[in-house]
């Protein structure tokens, strides 16, 4: 089983819950706005992750625009990013999908039949 972090309007949290049933795959569906990662899991999941801290925010959401992140990020450490991106779930990109061995973001129907296929 998996866990999958979505925020109920995104359509393409819609297309990955849709993807995951469609490919009889379980999963613990979290909230993303109301149940956020804290900041140690953050941690946990980018380290797992193997990506760079810059795939796990939400470009394009209206809190990233807001604070102007585009152009705070780069000044800021990994700690720093991680605390911030602790503070909001819609900062977050999603969906978050995080399994036994892996972590990925947004929905790139390549990885993740990769990973759960």
């Amino acid at each position: 089983m998996v866990k999958i972090y979505c925020y109920s309007r995104c359509t393409t949290c819609r297309k990955a819950l849709k993807w995951l049933d469609d490919h009889s795959v379980k999963y613990e569906l979290i909230d993303i706005k109301e149940d956020h990662p804290d900041k140690e899991t953050l941690r946990e999941y980018y380290a797992r992750s193997g990506m760079p801290l810059k795939r796990f925010w939400n470009t394009s959401g209206i809190p990233y625009r807001e604070m102007g992140l585009s152009r705070k990020l780069p000044e800021m450490s990994e700690e720093e990013q991680l605390a911030l991106l602790a503070t909001n779930g819609m900062l977050v990109k999603r969906p978050l999908l995080v399994g036994d061995d892996f972590v990925l973001t947004g929905f790139k129907e390549n990885e993740w039949t990769e990973k759960l296929l």
